[in-house]
């Protein structure tokens, strides 16, 4: 079937890759769970080969699944956990170190120490991000500190940088590419993007050697062809973003104040600002959402670490769940948190408060508080991460949502949905394909190889699968905002106590 795209969308947890027909019908399907490594306690690494080998794997798996001749398939575009940091030699092609997951506290020391010399503006000014841990420069220069030598070979050319989309697109080329699109560059801390390129300044800060930087490409355009020796034929690679700027694409927010809410491990909202950054005044984070044509499309994004993984801490760390599915049933078994409250900083705070050292915090508990309160009180904190995302957008853009749209794992759990269009005093619309970033990958792809024509012809593929809404008085959904905001002061800063 001419046409088709091969979809690939590495996360945190899994690698899963997607054949679309030109319909936009999935007609193939693979996934494989890559579970991080927790090595000290704040720290979450990858095995950068582990995530290679499975990615290739997966996507192998799911060509064969469509039962497509490869030679037919018209092109491949990428999706990727952002800011999660690889170095790798050229001449070899192997990872120098562990992968460094954007959850990953490690390099905070880095962090407060160009506070303390006084660049934090500076990296905000050009960068659009707030300065932390959470972005791939950090990263860097903490590997630099760990493995010193490691510098002196990066300005030498032998040791290259990338995340997670250039460490695929390097490897499918077969060493060839060292490249990454602008929305995944824009997550790194380094690059200036209002002039959508590195920026010297940062780099010299961070005695970050430019010779080490993928180049900077847009996010839609045949970038390459596939080794052969991989896919059994040479496929263009001709589309890519980061996870969340592929869901925003995948939703089909292509106008300025569209957004939507992808929940995943973390959750991040997004929102279209259209070809100027907008300055957040609220911490949030002003970001490249796409670039076709060398036109620059901006975003406002809010950024939560800890959503879906809550989840996963109430199966693996308390062991009150079994599988994460179970936790919508669970918290259903009472009507109320009972007075519980969870904030789940597990790694710190995201957006808008910007906390590295906040630390996750239960209130309220009593002799009665069940395991079902608690499931419940996780789903609440997961709405409630959001709403504050949500105010402060709002804030920042003067636009009032009338809609929010939704994606992502944790989008099929009804009872969270539901929590969320009554916290938000607005409809939540759920799409019938939830796997948006895989979505926007292919769109991205399928756009460069004629798959598909225009944005017209991509929005007219989305189609809604369940609105929820809100039903909870305005009163109430102020009570449980208010107690939020407390429980979040009680949470902050408890590392350095």
């Amino acid at each position: 079937m001419a046409g088709a795209v091969v979809a690939i969308d590495q996360g945190t947890t899994s690698s899963r890759a997607i054949v679309f027909d030109a319909n936009g019908v999935e007609i193939g399907i693979a996934q494989e769970s890559i579970p991080p490594m927790f090595p000290s306690p704040g720290w979450v690494n990858h095995d950068a080969e582990k995530l290679w080998e499975v990615t290739l794997r997966v996507t192998r798996e799911a060509i064969a699944q469509s039962g497509l001749d490869t030679r037919v398939i018209s092109g491949i575009g990428i999706a990727n956990q952002r800011e999660t940091t690889i170095l790798w030699e050229r001449a070899t092609g192997k990872p120098v170190a562990p992968a460094i997951v954007w959850q990953s506290r490690q390099s905070v020391p880095q962090v407060n120490a160009l506070i303390e010399r006084g660049m934090g503006p500076s990296y905000q000014r050009i960068t659009g991000l707030m300065p932390d841990a959470y972005f791939s420069a950090s990263k860097i220069a903490w590997l630099f500190e760990d493995q010193p030598e490691l510098k002196a070979r990066a300005e030498g050319g032998e040791i290259l940088f990338g995340t997670v989309d250039s460490w695929l697109m390097w490897k499918l080329s077969g060493g060839r590419i060292h490249i990454t699109d602008v929305s995944n560059a824009s997550r790194t801390m380094l690059f200036d993007i209002r002039r959508g390129d590195w920026s010297d300044e940062l780099l010299c800060d961070l005695g970050i050697p430019r010779a080490m930087m993928p180049s900077a490409v847009d996010n839609s355009g045949v970038m390459f062809e596939t080794d052969p020796a991989l896919l059994e034929a040479s496929i263009p690679v001709s589309g890519s973003a980061g996870d969340q700027q592929a869901a925003l694409f995948g939703q089909s927010c292509f106008n300025p104040g569209e957004a939507k809410n992808t929940y995943g491990t973390g959750s991040f909202l997004l929102m279209n600002t259209g070809t100027e950054p907008v300055v957040s005044q609220c911490n949030l984070l002003s970001t490249i959402a796409w670039s076709l044509n060398k036109q620059i499309t901006y975003a406002l994004e809010g950024a939560v670490f800890v959503t879906g993984s809550a989840v996963q801490w109430l199966r693996d760390g308390l062991g009150i769940i079994k599988n994460a599915s179970e936790v919508e049933a669970l918290a259903a078994e009472v009507s109320d948190t009972g007075g519980v409250m969870f904030v789940p900083a597990l790694v710190g705070l995201g957006a808008p408060h910007w906390d590295q050292d906040a630390r996750g915090t239960i209130l309220g508990i009593t002799r009665g508080t069940t395991s079902s309160h608690l499931a419940r009180a996780t789903l609440e904190a997961i709405a409630l991460q959001t709403c504050d995302l949500i105010d402060a957008m709002k804030t920042d853009s003067g636009i009032h949502l009338t809609e929010l749209k939704v994606d992502g794992g944790a989008s099929r759990n009804n009872l969270l949905m539901q929590m969320q269009a009554d916290l938000l005093g607005v409809p939540v619309v759920r799409p019938k394909m939830t796997e948006t970033t895989a979505m926007g990958a292919a769109y991205l792809a399928g756009l460069a190889v004629g798959t598909w024509s225009s944005f017209d012809e991509v929005r007219q593929k989305w189609q809604e699968e369940r609105r929820f809404e809100p039903k909870m008085s305005s009163s109430e959904r102020d009570r449980i905002k208010q107690r939020w905001a407390e429980a979040i002061l009680r949470s902050r800063g408890w590392a350095v106590q």
